[in-house]
C-alpha cells in the first residue's frame, strides 16, 4: 500500500497524523465497499481505493478527532454519489442518501459490473448505451424507493399478558400466574376425582 500512495509516511511513521494501521483499516473498508458493487478488476479496484484514500489523507490533518476509516468512508460515498449525479444528470444536493442508494441499485440492474466495469467512476463522456442503461435502471429503482427501517415491537403474549398485568415486578407476575394456573389444575383434578361428591355430601 505505502509505495503507491502519493502522501508518504513522515519521520514518525504516520500518514496525515494517522498510523499505518489506521490507513490499512480504511483501505480494507473501501475495498470491501467496491467489492460489494462487484468491482473485480484488480488494477481498477486498486486505483479506485487509492483515489479515495488520497482524498481522505488530504482531509485528515484538519480533523484529528476522526478515524481514518470514518473519513475515507465519507469520501468514498461522496465520490460515488457525485459520479451518480453526473451520469444520471441528477443533482446530489439535498438528496445524497436517495441518490446513493438508487444509484447503487441502478448499477446492478444495468449490469455495470458485467458490461461496463471500466466506466465506473470514470469521468465522461461515457458510452451512450451505458448512460441509457443506467438512467433506465435508476427510474426502475424509484422514484418511490425508500429505505425501510425496522423497529422492535413488544412481544404480544395474548391472554397470558393480561393475566400478569396487575404487578410491576415481572418475576412476581410470572410466579403468581403459574401459581393460579397450578391451583386451577388441582381444583379440576379434585372435582373430577370424587371431590364433587364429597362437597355434595356435606349439604345432605
Amino acid at each position: 500500500m505505502e509505495p503507491a500512495l502519493k502522501i508518504l509516511p513522515d519521520v514518525s511513521g504516520e500518514i496525515a497524523g494517522r498510523s499505518l494501521e489506521e490507513w490499512n483499516a480504511a483501505y480494507v473498508k473501501v475495498e470491501n465497499y467496491f467489492h460489494a458493487l462487484r468491482i473485480r478488476n484488480k488494477p481498477l479496484l486498486g486505483q479506485l481505493v487509492l483515489r479515495v484514500l488520497e482524498r481522505a489523507q488530504r482531509r485528515a490533518p484538519a480533523e484529528p478527532k476522526r478515524s481514518a476509516t470514518e473519513i475515507a468512508a465519507e469520501e468514498m460515498d461522496r465520490i460515488v454519489t457525485d459520479w451518480f449525479g453526473e451520469v444520471l444528470q441528477t443533482s446530489p444536493i439535498g438528496s445524497e442518501q436517495t441518490l446513493s442508494t438508487r444509484g447503487r441499485l441502478a448499477l446492478l440492474l444495468a449490469d455495470m459490473p458485467g458490461k461496463w466495469q471500466d466506466q465506473f467512476l470514470r469521468p465522461g463522456p461515457w458510452p451512450q448505451e451505458f448512460v441509457e442503461a443506467m438512467r433506465e435502471s435508476f427510474f426502475r429503482a424509484g422514484p418511490d424507493f425508500q429505505l425501510a427501517k425496522m423497529t422492535p415491537r413488544p412481544l404480544d403474549l395474548g391472554p397470558f399478558t393480561t393475566l400478569t398485568n396487575f404487578s410491576k415486578l415481572p418475576y412476581v407476575r410470572m410466579a403468581l400466574a403459574w401459581a393460579f394456573f397450578a391451583l386451577l389444575l388441582i381444583a379440576v383434578f379434585w372435582l373430577t376425582h370424587g371431590g364433587f361428591e364429597r362437597v355434595k355430601s356435606w349439604f345432605e
